[in-house]
Parts: structure tokens; sequence; C-alpha cells
């Protein structure tokens, strides 16, 4: 299966390199560029793609409001794309919202090229962006700073006992088989707690869920 990749970033350069660089792989294929991110809304729509390479900081519209748009109920094409936030700072301001706002995962701007080829598989296989050190670090920051989301604690409700267990795991990092091998029940038992946990507190992938873990109380940012 080829991956199509829309690539929104102000820099006409930067917009080239990763262009040249995903376009050389043999499943994946650039389908449109956009200068800011009303044209990445625009074409989005235009080009269905699976996968939007967004960069956080961009004029007309910046990629948080272009995410949420996106992502949001008005969306005109059916098929909804990932989006991997790119950014050059690792713990940005802005980058937490895009995550809350169904991001599916961030990469800086300055990681290796084999780096970004890998998130872009990985984000386009339905998986989150969560591998990297920096963005638990992230997550751990904002987390730590902000009030705690009553709609979070709320959710927790509709869990049962074992969902919040599995919930708790997630928001530790823990792979499936982590979890599987903690809660001695099998891999597959652990995927189906997992699509009942997102489905139920309404997240898009585990980065919205690991989130949810630390509004909701269950998990600690590190001291």
């Amino acid at each position: 299966m080829t991956i199509s990749v829309l690539i929104a970033d102000d820099q006409a350069m930067v917009r080239a390199g990763f262009a040249a660089l995903l376009d050389a792989q043999d499943d994946i294929r650039v389908v449109g560029q956009a200068a800011d991110g009303a044209q990445a809304v625009t074409l989005a729509a235009r080009t269905d793609p699976d996968v939007v390479l967004m960069d956080v900081r961009m004029p007309e519209l910046d990629g948080i409001a272009a995410t949420r748009r996106i992502l949001g109920p008005s969306y005109p094409a059916a098929h909804v794309p990932r989006i991997l936030m790119l950014t050059t700072f690792d713990i940005d301001d802005y980058v937490y919202d895009a995550l809350e706002a169904g991001a599916s995962g961030f990469l800086l701007k300055d990681a290796l090229p084999e780096d970004l080829v890998h998130a872009v598989r990985v984000v386009a296989g339905g998986d989150a962006l969560l591998a990297p050190s920096v963005t638990r670090r992230m997550i751990e920051h904002f987390a730590a700073r902000r009030p705690r989301a009553s709609r979070a604690a709320a959710g927790l409700h509709e869990l049962t006992e074992r969902e919040r267990e599995v919930l708790t795991l997630i928001g530790r990092g823990r792979s499936n088989g982590e979890i599987a091998t903690e809660l001695f029940i099998s891999e597959q038992t652990v995927k189906t707690h997992v699509g009942k946990v997102l489905a139920k507190l309404g997240a898009r992938d585990r980065v919205q869920a690991v989130i949810f873990a630390y509004d909701a109380g269950l998990v600690e940012p590190a001291s």
C-alpha cells in the first residue's frame, strides 16, 4: 500500500527537502505541499492524504488551528488523515494543544531522515508516535502545569476496572505486549481493551489516551 502525504510548512526549502526524501521511498508518495495552514486545510480536502506533515508555526493559519479544522466535524472529506506535527522545539506550548486536538504525534525538524520516514509509516499505520522520549517529556511537562480537566475525571466512570488499569498503563508508556505481561492477559485481549478505552473516551489514538490519563490523575508527571 502506498502512503500519500501532504506537507505543510512555510519554508520552501523544508518542504522540498521533505518531499524529496519521502518521494524516494517505494511506499510513500507526496500528493501536495502547502505554505500555510489555510492551504493545508484546502489541499487536505482536495488530495485526501493518509498523513499530513504539519508545521506548528505558520502564517495565515497555524498548524494547531489547521489540525482542528481537518480533524473537526465540518471537514468535507470522508477519509480523515493522520496528522504528524513538526516543530523546531522539543518543548513547545503549541504541540500539546495539537495533540489534544487529535494529532497523532510530533517530530523535531532536525530528526534524522530515517526517523521522519519511520514516523510517517507509524502514523499511517494507525499508531501514535509516542516512542521518542521527548514526547513523553513534553506531555509530562505540560500535564504538570495545567489544571486537571474535569471532563477527564468524569470520563473515568465510563470505564470498567480493567479498562482503567489498561488506560493507566497506556499513560505510563507501556506497549500492548508489556501491558499483557503486567496484567497476565493475552496481547489480543489487551488490543480489545485498548479499542474499548479509545471508543469510550472518544480518543483518536494512544496519544490522546495518554493525555487523558494525565488529566484524570491516573498517571502523575515525574517530579
